[in-house]
């Protein structure tokens, strides 16, 4: 009971932590694994797993943010961002460079399946819950006002609309489709006002991200 109570009294005095931590986690464990003599089939898995458990943790602390309620407009506007991720590859200059993740090289066997199951699983379900918490939820409301609970859900600003989105874009080593899909994943957000219609667009993006690189063999694309 004591820890539920520190629990809760930590949450209110800390209100951003179940949003930044998650994305916090995954962020530190993509950038210093090449710091560290740990083997790739391991790396992802570990973070997917250390993301999932904090973002069930903190469920309470975000949950009425997010309304199970289909969305076509979500539907399309992931399918979109899938086709603006893959059609113009290597019509603009990257930021760095991707060697990408081929299960094939990490491993054999039956575990090759199990490290792309783990891989469709972390992309699909957990990452468009952790990076929407961080980017539409928090960090729109953040740019707004300090206080960002105080300001409604999918409250728009220009200024924070673009300053996100741009900053979404170039989180990501495809920096110039990264921002279009920040734009549309924000737009969705205002129009809804419900978490769930950005997590989804992202997670269906995901989903035939996934399906197009283990089709097509273009690994760089994870």
């Amino acid at each position: 009971m004591m820890k539920m109570i520190n629990r809760i009294h930590s949450n209110s005095k800390r209100p951003y932590l179940p949003y930044v931590l998650p994305f916090a986690l995954f962020a530190l464990c993509t950038y210093l694994t090449p710091f560290v003599d740990i083997s790739a089939r391991i790396v992802y898995p570990l973070k997917t797993v250390l993301v999932a458990a904090s973002l069930i943790f903190y469920w309470k602390a975000y949950c009425k943010e997010i309304k199970f309620l289909f969305d076509r407009l979500a539907i399309v506007s992931g399918v979109f961002v899938f086709l603006i991720w893959v059609l113009p590859e290597g019509l603009y200059p990257q930021i760095g460079h991707s060697s990408g993740f081929n299960p094939y090289e990490q491993t054999s066997g039956f575990v090759i399946y199990l490290l792309i199951a783990v891989r469709m699983i972390g992309a699909v379900l957990v990452v468009p819950l952790m990076e929407e918490l961080f980017w539409r939820s928090f960090a729109l409301r953040f740019v707004i006002h300090s206080d960002f609970k105080s300001i409604p859900l999918g409250q728009f600003s220009w200024f924070s609309f673009l300053l996100v989105s741009v900053a979404f874009g170039f989180e990501h080593h495809r920096w110039l489709v990264g921002i279009i899909a920040g734009l549309v994943y924000a737009g969705i957000l205002y129009r809804s006002k419900n978490l769930f219609t950005p997590i989804l667009s992202h997670a269906i993006t995901n989903f035939l991200l996934g399906v197009y690189v283990l089709t097509t063999q273009q690994w760089s694309f994870w």
